[in-house]
């Protein structure tokens, strides 16, 4: 992803004729942010992003131009690495592509001391396995630490945030379900 993912939900917005409160009221998202994300200068996860498309009537891949291949395989050189400007989280695709797929595996790469993590809340679950470093996840506010080698799964209807608190990167495998591209 690249910073024109900005200005394409600022486009998006006017076009529906929606105001930062419309669309703060359709996602859950406060109007601040939602101001600092279209003038780029405030991160957010991928499923603020999802919420966002959904407010603005269309799908994830349109906002970040996702290559939709029809594959089983996900060959090492082919993957597709999702990246936000100003984002502490880097987003490489695993899944094969086919009709009524219905989980979203990915390695999430986490830039070293992220303590700023959004807090999110949404349906379906989420799984986690620490491939490198050591994850912090709040979930309803309860602290969950997680190493190399261990995995956390849990609903994503409870509010939770992932957090880096150490000075390497971390890297995990994700799987999440509902779908996110």
């Amino acid at each position: 992803m690249e910073e024109r993912v900005y200005e394409k939900i600022r486009e998006l917005r006017l076009h529906n004729k929606m105001t930062l409160k419309d669309l703060a009221e359709k996602t859950g998202l406060s109007v601040g942010f939602l101001s600092q994300v279209e003038r780029g200068i405030s991160s957010m996860t991928i499923v603020s992003l999802s919420k966002i498309a959904k407010a603005l009537g269309v799908n994830l891949k349109d906002l970040v131009d996702v290559e939709v291949r029809k594959s089983f395989v996900n060959r090492k050189d082919s993957q597709i690495l999702l990246r936000m400007e100003r984002s502490f989280t880097n987003y490489i695709r695993l899944n094969g592509e086919f009709d009524d797929r219905k989980m979203e595996p990915l390695i999430l790469r986490v830039k070293p001391n992220t303590i700023d993590a959004e807090e999110c809340q949404h349906e379906g679950e989420e799984f986690y396995y620490v491939i490198k470093g050591r994850a912090v996840f709040l979930i309803e506010d309860q602290e969950y630490i997680v190493g190399e080698g261990e995995s956390i799964h849990y609903p994503s209807r409870l509010k939770h945030k992932t957090l880096n608190r150490e000075n390497e990167e971390l890297v995990m495998l994700n799987v999440t379900v509902p779908l996110i591209f």
